[in-house]
């Protein structure tokens, strides 16, 4: 409800006016979940929404799992060369500095000419990757520091049994940067889910929470309530995607002492 423009029970003007346009009743918001999309569809906007949701979320695991695939072997290569993490971490962290939405039309105008024979490139693979981009960074810079983690005394004992590299980073490294990977995850997952909303965006991509919020958007002054219900959707996908993190954390760390998870 309205509260004249100012801070409940104070006297503070707010920074935007409290009118139904800006900010529609919670009531509104959840009601409008069960009204028709459209005045010409009857399909409830919630379901229409789940679909793009749906959609959003394919997309988004699909860059998730590649970016944890990338994060790694590159944790992996700077792991066995402190020359090579010298040289490759900048550029990892430069990476990160350039906007998404420059990024975003050149990995789709790339997509495009991509011909790789048996494969026909659609362009949610586009978004698939601009999704990969944003998730790789926080698992390879999560990754690289769990696996340096291990205390000297424990390598020591591995060399001393002449353990194979291979078998050093697996039952050694691999269990000691959990605590850090788990965290690292958790950042990449909700980066995920960004990079597929932005880039379905960028790329105009039919079908998912991107799209629907540029529509919507575009309509907010006769709709408000609508857009705010993709907005939630989209903080509910993201919330699934963390939730799917925690639980691989509870696995991995169920036989470990409480102090140390």
């Amino acid at each position: 409800e309205a509260t004249d423009g100012t801070w409940p029970f104070t006297d503070r003007e707010l920074p935007v006016p409290t009118d139904d346009q800006t900010l529609p009743p919670i009531w509104d918001i959840v009601s409008r979940f069960f009204e028709p999309q459209r005045s010409n569809d009857p399909t409830d906007l919630w379901r229409f929404i789940l679909d793009a949701a749906l959609f959003t979320f394919r997309t988004a695991f699909v860059g998730f799992v590649f970016g944890i695939i990338l994060g790694l072997g590159l944790a992996l290569i700077m792991l066995r060369s402190r020359w090579l993490e010298r040289g490759m971490l900048p550029y990892i962290i430069i990476s990160q500095t350039v906007p998404l939405i420059a990024i975003a039309p050149l990995v789709v105008a790339w997509g495009n000419q991509i011909d790789v024979g048996f494969i026909e490139w659609q362009s949610w693979m586009s978004v698939a990757i601009i999704a990969t981009y944003l998730t790789f960074f926080p698992v390879s810079v999560g990754a690289l520091r769990g696996l340096k983690s291990p205390p000297p005394h424990a390598l020591e004992l591995m060399d001393s049994y002449a353990s194979p590299w291979r078998s050093t980073l697996f039952k050694l490294r691999f269990p000691a940067a959990v605590p850090y990977l788990i965290p690292a995850l958790k950042v990449a997952a909700t980066a995920a889910v960004v990079g597929a909303i932005v880039g379905e965006i960028s790329a105009g991509v039919r079908g998912g929470l991107g799209r629907l919020i540029i529509d919507y958007s575009q309509q907010y002054l006769q709709d408000p309530a609508r857009l705010y219900c993709v907005v939630i959707f989209a903080g509910i996908v993201g919330i699934c995607f963390v939730g799917v993190v925690t639980a691989l954390d509870a696995y991995l760390m169920r036989n470990r002492p409480r102090e140390h998870r």
